[in-house]
């Protein structure tokens, strides 16, 4: 599973980053952006619910 953070839609409320700091942390510009691709087979299910929890929808699944 692949995931990218659309920088133009984030908030940077940090969902996600709490959710599974695994998966996603924040850049210089305070917003998220993801650290592990493809995600781990362990951290799969964390991943998904912190991209379900993203308020504005930011996070998407993208082809590998």
């Amino acid at each position: 599973m692949k995931l990218e953070v659309k920088q133009e839609t984030c908030i940077g409320c940090g969902a996600c980053v709490s959710t599974c700091s695994e998966v996603y942390d924040f850049n210089d510009d305070g917003l998220a952006h993801v650290i592990e691709t493809p995600v781990k087979d362990e951290n799969i299910a964390k991943a998904t619910e912190a991209k379900d929890a993203c308020p504005v929808g930011a996070i998407v699944e993208v082809d590998e």
